[in-house]
């Protein structure tokens, strides 16, 4: 199963229908909790996600509205009793601050949490994981802190054809086998891969918060299947978003269109807009995919593989 659950959708204040920021990525086996803030652990309740479905933690940058909510998320694993090690991914500059925001009732003398796994990101461009799902890297912001984004790219697979397997008489395990080897003799004749399947590309879903427009806003978007992203500002407010470190809703879509995103999620919304479909109007003006701006306990499909 795949979706995006969103937990809240606010900025820098929560309004009365929007919690602080938090999204939950559910990609088949892995829970990716983004940048819980204050409340995420009350709105994950509401949205049926168990603390013992995370697996990874993903905090952008260290922002009060992005990981004030990682204390309650912490001490609800850790009280459950986790299952399997939860990776935090996060700032290096950030990792003091990271190590307040987990501090847990009977953690080791030494501070260390034993079910917690610290993989910071540092640098341009970190990879933080390769494995079981495909890649995962963090790529620099420009937010003013130390900001991250963060991309999951499933890797190139392949579509087996029923009726192709059938006609040149391949079933069973011997299947299996032709999916290991790459090719298969049967009855006299070789059967390669490529007789029986189509190459299928890996879905891609990247998540962008706080920044001004950067290299790095386009290198987490390109190609995606899902955009996260944010759109605090409207257009008419382009020159404050450009002084605090934010993107008008102008703007994730124009990035949207130019990097060839299927479905883009707008979200973090400044509490100075009271009526959504604005974002969705401006929006409009420059994408033409599936469009979504994000509302609390919203549950986004991640687009089905094209192939």
């Amino acid at each position: 199963m795949r979706e995006l659950v969103v937990l809240g959708t606010a900025s820098q204040v929560p309004t009365r229908t929007r919690n602080h920021n938090g999204y939950f990525l559910r990609w088949d086996d892995e829970g990716l909790l983004f940048d819980p803030g204050e409340g995420t652990q009350r709105q994950m309740l509401f949205a049926g996600i168990a603390a013992s479905d995370i697996t990874r933690i993903c905090v952008t940058h260290f922002h009060g509205d992005h990981c004030f909510g990682l204390p309650g998320v912490l001490s609800r694993i850790a009280l459950d009793g986790a299952p399997h090690p939860v990776h935090c991914h996060y700032p290096e500059s950030g990792r003091e601050l990271f190590a307040r925001l987990r501090w847990l009732r009977g953690q080791g003398a030494d501070g260390a949490v034993p079910f917690l796994r610290e993989e910071p990101a540092a640098g341009a461009r970190t990879l933080l994981a390769d494995e079981p799902f495909g890649a995962f890297e963090a790529v620099r912001l420009d937010h003013g802190i130390d900001s991250y984004g963060y991309r999951l790219s499933e890797p190139t697979g392949r579509r087996m054809l029923p009726e192709r397997l059938a006609a040149l008489g391949v079933a069973g395990p011997s299947i299996s086998a032709l999916q290991k080897a790459g090719r298969l003799e049967i009855d006299g004749r070789t059967v390669t891969l490529d007789e029986v399947s189509l190459e299928r590309p890996g879905l891609t879903a990247a998540f962008v918060m706080d920044t001004r427009l950067c290299e790095g806003v386009y290198a987490l978007a390109d190609g995606a299947d899902l955009l996260i992203i944010e759109s605090t500002f409207l257009n008419a407010d382009a020159a404050l978003a450009a002084e605090f470190g934010h993107l008008t809703a102008a703007q994730a879509a124009r990035v949207a269109a130019e990097s060839g995103v299927r479905t883009l999620v707008l979200t973090h919304f400044s509490q100075r807009y009271q009526d959504p479909a604005e974002f969705e109007r401006e929006a409009r003006e420059h994408f033409g995919g599936e469009l979504y701006v994000a509302q609390d306990l919203d549950r986004i499909p991640v687009p089905k593989h094209t192939v």
